[in-house]
């Protein structure tokens, strides 16, 4: 019986956990701030992986902060997960929910603009 998901794929989900527990608690950088982890994509040789964040104000500031603390991160990482070696972390702004948001407010301009149009 074939396994549902890849290695890749089970490190990753484990990873984002980890992640999103350290971003929360143990990081101390105040450049990083509020971060959500939204997706973790780990190459198949676990050499690399990408962490996709969003945040409530992208901030090249932030961006540093992340890249200054991957370090730490990868140290704190390699304890908790049971890997021979940890992939390098490379962060990478995750845009989607900034753009649902956009959308949403146009939708809800169109809606409220055509509802007013009707009362007239």
């Amino acid at each position: 019986m074939a396994k549902e998901f890849s290695r890749s794929d089970r490190v990753a989900e484990q990873m984002q956990r980890e992640l999103a527990d350290l971003l929360q608690f143990e990081v101390k950088d105040p450049r990083v701030g509020m971060v959500t982890v939204t997706e973790v994509e780990v190459t198949g040789d676990l050499a690399h992986a990408k962490i996709y964040y969003s945040a409530k104000a992208n901030t090249p500031e932030q961006q540093q902060g992340l890249e200054k603390s991957a370090g730490f991160l990868r140290t704190q990482l390699s304890k908790r997960l049971l890997l021979r070696t940890v992939p390098q972390l490379h962060f990478v702004y995750d845009a989607s929910i900034d753009n649902g948001m956009k959308i949403s407010r146009l939708i809800d301009d169109v809606l409220a603009s055509d509802a007013a149009s009707k009362d007239k």
